[in-house]
């Protein structure tokens, strides 16, 4: 009977000892919350980027001072601080893309600023609107050959940065002599020539600031102005993309064809690539043939190292 009480007494020490050893292991884990306090479970704050004090435009200067110009820019702001990754995306795209479209630019004597509406139309991508409208300068199909774009099942040129540049350059020059503004030239690149004239003349007002316009342009400006400035004051704003990450312009060969080819990907095989590389080099190149065109000489682009597998398509 002894032995019984003894054994039941051991059995609730033992029991007792457990209970004392989580009860410990428990407080001991609370321990770290009960330090971070309230920190710990504070959700994250987001806050508006700061505003620039005063802006130009391709010279012209920006009215940052006006109370509605100073909200529009902000709106879009901060509509696009909120998508890092787009504009990192952005950042590495321009490494490669922005010296060729400044030079451009800069030989059809528009200013460099322009190379902000291209990446307000295209975040400097071969994209597709809703609209049909195609690649970096989104020229309309029915619009493109009227600023010498050949568009056709064979070849569209739309999807070619450089001659694409070119015409776009061709329809800013046009609207700036028509408006006498770099500002609303680009604002008729997005309503057009006879939209800006139209609403110019009932409102009796030029300045694209002083304007109503659609919805879009009212916008448009100010989301071109809102890449020039995250563009150009990056690392300010915490967009930091780190040395040597940005997208490189890869060295190319140039080939000049005047006869056509039968058979594009038996031709990029003998060139040392495959036809995806010929693709990705040339995006203007829709079909599997590039049938002769009278008077037309078509430059080829290919990697200048044959090996090449990526591309910097121009």
């Amino acid at each position: 009977m002894k032995q019984s009480i003894v054994l039941v007494l051991f059995v609730c020490l033992v029991a007792i000892a457990c209970l004392l050893a989580a009860f410990k292991e428990q407080k001991q884990q609370e321990q770290p919350l009960a330090a971070a306090g309230p920190a710990a479970t504070t959700k994250p704050v987001f806050q508006p980027p700061p505003l620039p004090d005063s802006m130009k435009f391709a010279g012209e200067s920006v009215p940052l001072y006006r109370r509605d110009i100073r909200e529009q820019l902000d709106r879009e702001v901060l509509y696009n601080y909120y998508q890092p990754n787009n504009i990192l995306y952005i950042i590495k795209l321009t490494n490669r893309y922005f010296p060729l479209i400044e030079q451009r630019l800069k030989a059809n004597g528009v200013p460099a600023d322009m190379k902000y509406l291209c990446v307000a139309e295209s975040n400097l991508q071969q994209l597709i609107s809703k609209a049909g409208a195609v690649g970096f300068w989104q020229f309309m199909s029915d619009t493109a050959p009227g600023y010498g774009l050949e568009v056709n099942a064979y070849v569209d040129e739309r999807y070619h940065v450089e001659r694409s540049t070119d015409a776009a350059c061709a329809y800013l020059k046009r609207a700036y002599d028509m408006f006498g503004s770099w500002t609303a030239a680009a604002a008729s690149y997005n309503c057009g020539m006879a939209g800006y004239h139209n609403q110019a003349q009932f409102q009796r007002k030029m300045n694209y600031y002083d304007l109503n316009l659609p919805e879009e342009t009212n916008r448009y400006i100010f989301r071109i102005l809102t890449f020039k400035y995250f563009l150009s004051q990056a690392a300010a704003l915490g967009f930091v993309v780190p040395e040597g990450e940005g997208y490189p312009v890869l060295p190319i060969r140039r080939m000049e064809i005047q006869d056509g080819i039968s058979n594009l990907a038996d031709f990029a095989l003998q060139q040392g690539i495959t036809y995806k590389t010929l693709r990705q080099y040339n995006p203007w190149i829709r079909g599997r043939s590039l049938p002769a065109r009278k008077g037309k000489t078509y430059v080829i682009h290919l990697p200048a190292d044959a090996d090449a597998t990526t591309a910097a398509p121009r």
